[in-house]
């Protein structure tokens, strides 16, 4: 079934499920303002050091976790956000071995449901 289109703010029709131009380009300055002030990943602790650690474990667990999936693994994922703790990040406990879409999607809830509990 085909969604009805929607009048976005700046009036134009938009078919449903898509953004609007204006609504895209604000979703690339907000993402580009992000961007901006994150730390690299190599500040944050991808170096590596990092790299060697994710293949090791990426080579003893080769499929995602998630749930009826099974794809080969291309994300080591830290299961709890480790927000720039060191301890935690480093944590083999705390990693899991997940495909990039699985990773997207899971990350992806994870901060939806974090904007809902801040606001």
């Amino acid at each position: 079934m085909i969604g009805v289109p929607r009048i976005c703010a700046c009036n134009n029709v938009v078919p449903h499920g898509e953004l609007c131009a204006c609504q895209r380009k604000q979703q690339q300055e907000r993402k580009a303002k992000h961007d901006r002030r994150r730390p690299t990943a190599a500040q944050r602790g991808y170096n590596h050091v990092w790299r060697k650690a994710r293949a090791e474990f990426l080579a003893m667990h080769p499929y995602c976790v998630m749930p009826g999936c099974g794809k080969p693994a291309s994300v080591v994922d830290h299961i709890q956000p480790h927000r720039g703790n060191k301890e935690l990040f480093w944590w083999r406990g705390n990693w899991q071995p997940l495909c990039q879409p699985c990773h997207d999607r899971h990350k992806q809830r994870q901060e939806c449901q974090r904007e809902v509990t801040h606001q």
